[in-house]
């Protein structure tokens, strides 16, 4: 993952609503959900929670699909899994990023 995806990723969780709706999109798994349900779900309204989707699909952390009449919001899981092994590839000089590995680093 480029830098520069990182950075705008980071920064469309870095908001309460958008970081809520991306995660309820995660527990949702493949089946994802629908605005109007996700919209129950966080209590948010429509259009506002409408601004936050596209923030999330520009930072390529969601994407959407038509079925039927309904659009369907999914977790990018693959871009989720990348920003996370950007963040932690280089934990404790490449060591694994558990606390124990943390004990037993000579860093």
């Amino acid at each position: 993952m480029k830098e520069t995806q990182v950075i705008r990723a980071l920064g469309a969780l870095a908001q309460e609503a958008r970081l809520r709706a991306f995660r309820a999109l995660v527990v949702a798994g493949p089946e994802g959900l629908t605005p109007t349900a996700l919209a129950e779900q966080l209590g948010i309204a429509a259009n506002t929670l409408s601004f936050h989707l596209k923030e999330l699909m520009n930072a390529e952390l969601i994407s959407q699909e038509r079925q039927g009449r309904n659009l369907v919001y999914r977790a990018s899981f693959d871009a989720m899994n990348e920003l996370l092994g950007y963040l932690t590839e280089n934990c404790y000089q490449g060591a694994s990023c558990s606390p124990a590995a943390a004990t037993s680093c000579n860093c």
